[in-house]
């Protein structure tokens, strides 16, 4: 028998031990599996993009009109009463500002929409229970966005004005599909975090917000008092510098 024979064998079993921790490494569970009973959101730091990049179709971050706006976006979630003050102040000094409401936050506050836009505030979709919409798989995903899209349909008559993703700053191309679906033909992402969740403190908020320019979308949130006591200060930050606070739907308008 030649050597050749004799030794490829050998290399087949190395190979087969090879391969069997790799097999092992590929065996994972599905990410996204629902989780029963999911809790009330609160809120938590999106997910770092992957990459600098552009986002991607049928999702937007900032207009390219040229008006000297911007888009001041809130998540809506938290205290009602808190909210109401908010979106009050936010009125009273010449904003309007779009709500994306989490779905959970509707269910325990019936009245919440009808605040929302009889502020003069616009509201969208911020999915139901604000889990990581990208990591779950497409039926997961799509209860999440249908289940608020109902709730915001039966307080206003509309499934709302934007879907932006939960717990991530860009949606996967599956989850943009789900909400085109869904009745959301566009993905409202933002290019500006104020960071406000983290309860920062005033100056850091401003400060954070003071990075918008023409065109930005802010990412914000209701349910923090640290927000509500920001908001003259933010406003009147942005008209120093010739910037109007306005809805998305005005912004890319």
């Amino acid at each position: 028998m030649s050597v050749g024979k004799r030794v490829a064998p050998r290399r087949a079993v190395l190979g087969a031990a090879l391969a069997l921790p790799v097999l092992a490494a590929c065996s994972t569970t599905e990410p996204g599996t629902p989780v029963a009973n999911p809790q009330a959101p609160t809120p938590t730091p999106p997910r770092p993009p992957t990459a600098p990049s552009a986002p991607p179709a049928g999702e937007v971050e900032r207009a390219t009109t040229g008006r000297p706006e911007v888009a001041l976006t809130f998540h809506g979630a938290g205290d009602l009463d808190l909210a109401r003050r908010v979106l009050t102040a936010l009125q009273q000094g010449g904003a309007a500002v779009t709500v994306l409401a989490v779905g959970t936050w509707l269910e325990q506050h019936p009245d919440a929409a009808k605040v929302v836009t009889g502020l003069g505030h616009e509201i969208g979709n911020h999915t139901y229970a604000h889990r990581d919409v990208d990591a779950l798989g497409a039926a997961a995903a799509r209860s999440e966005i249908e289940r608020c899209r109902d709730l915001i349909a039966a307080a206003t008559g509309g499934p709302g004005a934007f879907f932006r993703p939960s717990q991530s700053r860009h949606a996967t191309p599956e989850v943009i599909a789900l909400a085109a679906a869904a009745g959301y033909p566009t993905v409202l992402s933002y290019d500006v975090d104020s960071q406000d969740f983290t309860d920062p403190g005033v100056a850091a908020i401003r400060r954070n917000v003071a990075a918008a320019t023409a065109g930005s979308v802010v990412s914000m949130h209701l349910g923090h008092p640290g927000t509500l006591q920001a908001v003259p200060g933010v406003l009147a930050d942005l008209a120093a510098r010739g910037l109007t606070p306005v809805t998305a739907t005005r912004l890319f308008g």
